[in-house]
């Protein structure tokens, strides 16, 4: 398997593998969305298949929904299960506080929503992810369709007030049209290039009226799942300030791991 996959793919392949290692028989399980959380949901419908592991799932996004389904994964709606032991998804950014930026596939709305359904988040990510200040990526902020001009101009005022190097906000687009989330909403994404104060931003940004919510996770992961191309995986765990070094063989899935103190 290894050598049918690129560098970055190999390295969320591990960090994926690895992270599943969380997950026990009868959990409520969030699965989250996009390219590194699509390499999840394969690894543990490989669990399910080949240790009968039995788990059900909640989806972030209706393109997790669906992989989870073909995967044979049980999947039902968070409402018929209320509550979760664990979500496992990715993330376009995460600093040594372990707040990120989310909504790159624009599943930042139910993604927050599962997340903070659940005991415990586990984010998996390459390692090019891993900022020492948030805001390179743009940061993802859902709105409705109503006034979106006028919400965006609001944004684009409140941004002064606040510790960011860039105020550029743009409307996500799909060829020539919006973007539209599962939700039925647009995506502005605001290119900051850093963030000073995020948890300050996400309070802020929530209380513009036509923002739904926005792509910035403080104080929500747990754990994070660090995957090199290499094989070797850094699990670093934000609560008991514990970090495990250890390897995940692409070709086989085989997890060979030493804890550090």
């Amino acid at each position: 398997m290894a050598d049918d996959l690129s560098p970055i793919d190999r390295a969320k392949y591990v960090a994926a593998r690895r992270s599943v290692d969380f997950v026990q028989p009868g959990m409520k399980l969030g699965l989250g969305t996009g390219s590194t959380a699509a390499w999840m949901v394969r690894c543990l419908a490989e669990r399910v298949r080949e240790e009968g592991l039995a788990v059900t799932c909640v989806a972030t996004s209706t393109r997790t929904a669906d992989l989870g389904r073909e995967l044979g994964l049980k999947m039902i709606g968070l409402d018929e299960v209320k509550w979760l032991d664990l979500t496992i998804d990715g993330a376009d950014e995460f600093d040594a506080n372990l707040h990120l930026i989310k909504g790159g596939g624009a599943a930042l709305l139910q993604e927050k929503i599962v997340a903070t359904a659940s005991d415990r988040m586990v984010v998996i990510a390459d390692a090019a992810k891993e900022v020492a200040q948030l805001g390179a990526f743009p940061l993802p902020v859902e709105v409705v369709r109503f006034g979106w001009q006028t919400t965006k101009a609001l944004i684009e005022e409140t941004l002064y007030s606040l510790d960011v190097l860039s105020r550029d906000v743009t409307m996500r687009m799909v060829q020539d049209q919006p973007l539209l989330t599962d939700e039925g909403h647009f995506i502005l994404d605001l290119n900051l290039q850093r963030i000073g104060n995020p948890r300050q931003l996400a309070l802020v940004l929530n209380q513009i009226p036509g923002v739904v919510e926005n792509g910035l996770f403080v104080d929500i992961c747990d754990v994070v799942v660090i995957g090199h191309s290499d094989g070797r995986v850094t699990v670093r765990d934000i609560t008991s300030g514990r970090i495990e070094d250890g390897t995940v063989d692409p070709a086989l899935g085989t997890n060979i791991f030493a804890d550090l103190d």
